[in-house]
């Protein structure tokens, strides 16, 4: 039974305003005091009018009070409606009036307060990020391009807008089918595309995925690769141009001198007896400017002739004691390592790492100069390190340069054929000084079986 009256009371509650159950509570909470005070009034010994006079100011005062603490109670929760609902509509400007004392209610306007700075500094940072985010966009010389699950344009930043030839209002909306980019959509990533987008040429494809309102849309990113080819391209040709240029100088011209001394010799005739050491010596400068051109264009010719890798496995511990074997200037100490196979082609990891392990004995020539080597497993990798205690690298920038040396008798192209070996294997060379000592360090990295 006490349950059906607590559910007759919450319907009758639910039916009714929460302003009128307000009223109707401070009704009740004077009507106690009304009823006694009318009992008293018309029970004493006063006339009728006197009695209906009070009975109607008591009453009266009765409602009055009602509505009073009516209005005190709703008052606060009007005013709380409006500042939320302004905030709800993006006006931050509002503020709650301060309440006086120490109670729930100046409590409740703290906090309101305190919500509408947060949510204003919230909407100023959030401002000022979109406006970073808008620049940076228009500024970064990639494609950016984003697609709702619908796989419909949702945003796209100038160079985009460049790239289709489109603007914002005609392109956003459309799906990348109409784009005729639905090909950026799907596919491993991130990957190189050889398409006819905006004009043709190379470009790096990548994409992510954010959310957005609950929805997961699609973030591309396409970066030119056919203008940064191009320049590196013209730098390559402009470093090779220059290396040529002085190389076969350097052979012309000894060549081009002493060949007018000879001719010059040999047109005083009676005289060539006197001169034939001359002539011998000048024939034999020429001669060695020929042989070290030829040297240099045959190595040129190597750099250039690299063939492809023939796959198959090798023993790493194996490799490097063949390595070893063939220097005998230095001491070469080794660390055994695990175990390992890698993917190679026998013949070409043999030449990469005897390249390293001569540039290594070159540099520890000195008394007291040595060479380590040791391996082991790095992830799907195999490492490889090669070390010397020698005077270390000059120049790390111009190491792979093609034809640079700091050898008096170097070609400059053993390090560039031994990177090249590497990156054919899907591996990595790099070179370094070392930090416990003078010296450099060899690291190549190789994929193991």
């Amino acid at each position: 039974m006490p349950k059906r009256s607590d559910s007759l009371a919450e319907r009758a509650s639910g039916l009714l305003s929460h302003e009128l159950r307000v009223f109707l509570v401070a009704l009740f909470g004077g009507l106690p005091a009304v009823a006694v005070a009318l009992v008293i009034l018309f029970a004493g010994p006063y006339s009728a009018k006197i009695q209906w006079t009070l009975a109607f100011l008591i009453c009266a005062v009765w409602l009055i009070a009602a509505s009073a603490v009516h209005r005190w109670a709703v008052f606060p929760l009007r005013t709380l409606s409006n500042f939320l609902r302004a905030i709800a509509e993006g006006d931050y400007t509002l503020r709650l009036g301060a309440s006086r004392g120490n109670d729930a209610l100046a409590e409740v306007v703290e906090e309101a307060n305190a919500l509408g700075d947060a949510l204003r500094e919230r909407r100023l940072d959030a401002i000022e990020a979109s406006a970073l985010l808008k620049q940076v966009m228009a500024e970064i010389d990639v494609v950016i391009l984003a697609f709702d699950p619908d796989e419909r344009l949702s945003m796209l930043n100038p160079q985009a807008e460049r790239v289709l030839g489109m603007s914002p209002e005609s392109a956003l909306g459309r799906s990348a089918r109409e784009l005729h980019v639905e090909d950026l959509l799907h596919g491993h990533v991130p990957r190189i595309l050889e398409t006819s987008f905006g004009g043709g040429g190379r470009w790096e494809l990548r994409r992510a995925t954010f959310r957005e309102r609950g929805l997961q849309n699609q973030l591309i990113v396409l970066s030119d690769l056919t203008r940064a080819l191009h320049e590196e391209e013209r730098r390559a040709w402009r470093r090779l141009i220059q290396v040529l240029q002085h190389e076969i100088n350097n052979s012309l011209a000894p060549i081009s001198s002493l060949a007018d001394t000879l001719g010059r010799l040999v047109l005083q005739g009676p005289h060539l007896d006197d001169c034939q050491d001359d002539l011998i010596q000048g024939l034999s400068v020429i001669s060695q400017r020929s042989k070290s051109l030829n040297r240099f264009m045959a190595s040129y010719a190597q750099l250039t002739r690299l063939p492809e890798p023939q796959f198959e496995p090798v023993r790493v511990s194996e490799w490097i004691s063949r390595a070893v074997s063939l220097e005998a200037r230095v001491s070469v100490a080794v660390s055994s390592g695990p175990d390992v196979n890698i993917r190679a082609d026998n013949g070409q990891v043999d030449q990469l790492l005897i390249n390293l392990v001569r540039n290594a004995a070159d540099a520890a020539s000195q008394p007291g100069g040595e060479v380590h080597i040791g391996w082991k497993i790095d992830g799907p990798f195999v490492e490889v390190c090669v070390q010397d205690n020698g005077p270390g690298l000059p120049d790390s920038m111009n190491l792979f340069v093609p034809f640079f040396t700091t050898k008096a008798t170097g070609t400059g192209v053993g390090l560039v054929i031994s990177r090249q070996i590497a990156e054919a294997h899907g591996g990595t060379l790099a070179l370094k000084n070392r930090n416990d000592q003078s010296g450099c360090r060899a690291i190549v990295r190789l994929p193991r079986c």
